[in-house]
């Protein structure tokens, strides 16, 4: 990938939204008046640095998705996040891919340039993921939930979405479908495959929508930027 040349966006949007309580999709939650997938589908579309959007679908909400989303490529998502990605993956044709979770709405045009600009720069890394440094102290525990240690936190990341990638180094990272099913991001797969990836710092506004209390998070940010 060069500096210039633009990426693939592709957007998993198949989760249940169980814990949201949404009633549905949670893709398909409304957040400042339209559906939630739509916010993050319009940051990508604002990127300099990314071309075709590609978006994986519920079970059975690919028609329902392809309606609301007509200028994007809708496909069916599959069992797993990592399988909904792979099913995109092979749809996309360019060196470089940026893979975003649908339940980050408030993404920023700024923050996928940034994290394709850092790839197309780094040629000797495989991938850049979005992340915030945390603050909280963190320990680990064992089973019975007595402090092992205490981790130094200064050197611990909370990963987030965006994360963009070699399409060539992704696409090894995903061939194995039992590796896929235990994986919680993109970024630890690549790893595992032995592809070094950098992290690049993201605003602290940009939250995962899992609870309603995040719902409600998400709708004040929403409300400040416009």
């Amino acid at each position: 990938m060069t500096g210039t040349a633009q990426a693939t966006a592709l957007i998993a949007a198949a989760g249940s939204g169980e814990r949201l309580g949404a009633g549905g999709p949670k893709a398909l939650a409304r957040l400042g008046g339209r559906a939630m997938v739509e916010w993050s589908v319009e940051a990508f579309g604002a990127a300099g640095r990314v071309g075709a959007v590609l978006v994986a679908a519920p079970p059975g909400g690919a028609g329902q998705l392809a309606a609301l989303l007509p200028e994007v490529t809708v496909v069916d998502g599959g069992e797993s996040r990592s399988d909904s990605v792979a099913a995109m993956l092979e749809r996309a044709d360019t060196e470089a891919v940026v893979v975003h979770d649908a339940a980050r709405p408030l993404v920023t045009p700024a923050l996928i340039d940034a994290v394709l600009a850092r790839l197309g720069d780094s040629p000797e890394f495989a991938g850049v993921v979005a992340a915030a440094r945390l603050t909280d102290t963190v320990k680990e525990s064992g089973g019975e939930g007595e402090v092992e240690r205490t981790l130094d936190r200064s050197r611990l990341w909370a990963a987030q979405t965006p994360q963009a990638f070699r399409a060539e180094a992704l696409r090894e990272a995903l061939a194995d479908p039992a590796a896929r099913a235990e994986a919680t991001d993109d970024a630890m797969l690549v790893e595992r495959a032995g592809g070094r990836v950098l992290l690049q710092e993201a605003p602290r506004e940009n939250l995962k929508v899992t609870t309603p209390l995040d719902l409600r998070l998400a709708e004040l940010v929403l409300a400040e930027r416009h």
